[in-house]
């Protein structure tokens, strides 16, 4: 990954996965020098670990089902609290 050997052990069952996160680096990697081919690697590299750190987040917040289940609690305790007053 970006022309570094890393002695890893993972498991078997990541290794697929390692992999590909390697290989999102390179390639991210490489677009950023194309672009900014004067800058040093040091400050490529810190570049890509931000991108990668900010889908990352993007990610996780597009996931993130707490503020729906929060809203689906809500309207839940009002249904209740609606059906005992009618019933």
């Amino acid at each position: 990954m970006a022309g570094f050997s890393f002695p890893l052990t993972i498991d078997r069952e990541e290794e697929e996965r390692v992999r590909l996160a390697a290989k999102q680096v390179d390639l991210t990697l490489n677009a950023y020098r194309e672009h900014f081919s004067k800058l040093p690697k040091e400050q490529l590299l810190t570049m890509v670990a931000y991108h990668h750190s900010l889908q990352s987040l993007k990610e996780k917040e597009r996931n993130d089902t707490l503020p729906v289940m929060q809203r689906i609690e809500t309207l839940s305790q009002l249904l209740d609290e609606y059906f005992r007053a009618e019933g």
